[in-house]
This record gives structure tokens, C-alpha cells and sequence, in this order.
């Protein structure tokens, strides 16, 4: 696994499934600050399976809402998730032991630069991943329903 663009030691131990079963069977206790940032766990409706899908992912706060970004490194292709999220908004997160039900849209045109600069702040290689890409890679709002 290659370290991440910015300085610092960061631990790549704790991925996919590993990091959710961490996650949900502590409560949050292993998993939720994962190389310095807080992670919750998203659960989508997969668009084709029909069939629960959960990952961990970096999030921040601005109110009530969560904030996501579909970044995938800066791949080509928006992650399955954002996808997931696109043909079915409604998810369910775990931030440590709370689990809330929520409704997912993609940032305003207007709002995103607020929303990115919140997220670069606890992930710098956002920047990074948006500068090897073409596409526009979206912060995502999940309000509590």
C-alpha cells in the first residue's frame, strides 16, 4: 500500500470489510479516527443488487448534516456508493455507537467550495485526487431524516 501524499505516518491496516467489523463490533472504539481523521460507517441500497452495502469513509459536520466525499482516489469513475446513492438517497450511518437513518444529495454548485475546504482540512489529499482527475469529484450532504 503507498503512503498518501501528505506528511506523516498513516496506518493502512484497518480497510474495507476489516475496518467495518472493527467499527461495528466496538462501537465505533476501533476504526473511528483512522489516520487522523473520523470515519462513519455508510450503509447504500446497492442500484443493481438491491442489497445493503456498507464502507467506511472520512466524514466532517456542518450542523446536523454529514459531509462525504465521492473522491476514489481521484479515479476516472465516481465510487459505487455515490452511485448507490444517486438512484437511492436514502443510507444509513453509524458514527460511533449512534445510528442514524439519512437523506443524501450532492452539494450546490455554490456550497462546495465551503463544504471541500472543510473536508481537505481533515484529509489534504482531497486536493490531491481532484487534481488527477477530469471529473468533478462532489461532497455529498446527509441529513438526518
Amino acid at each position: 500500500m503507498t503512503k498518501p501524499d501528505f506528511p506523516g505516518e498513516h496506518d493502512y491496516s484497518l480497510l474495507g470489510e476489516n475496518h467495518v467489523r472493527a467499527y461495528r463490533e466496538s462501537g465505533g472504539e476501533v476504526g473511528y479516527i483512522w489516520n487522523g481523521a473520523p470515519t462513519l460507517l455508510l450503509t447504500t441500497t446497492g442500484r443493481r443488487s438491491g442489497l445493503p452495502r456498507t464502507i467506511p469513509i472520512i466524514y466532517g459536520r456542518v450542523g446536523a448534516d454529514h459531509l462525504l466525499v465521492a473522491s476514489r482516489g481521484g479515479a476516472p469513475k465516481h465510487p459505487h456508493w455515490y452511485l448507490n446513492l444517486q438512484a437511492d438517497p436514502e443510507a444509513e450511518i453509524q458514527v460511533r455507537r449512534e445510528i442514524l437513518q439519512v437523506t443524501a444529495r450532492t452539494a450546490a454548485e455554490d456550497e462546495k467550495p465551503r463544504l471541500w475546504k472543510i473536508m481537505t482540512g481533515l484529509w489534504p489529499n482531497y486536493d490531491v485526487y481532484q487534481a488527477r482527475t477530469d471529473r468533478i469529484i462532489p461532497v455529498v450532504v446527509l441529513s438526518p431524516r
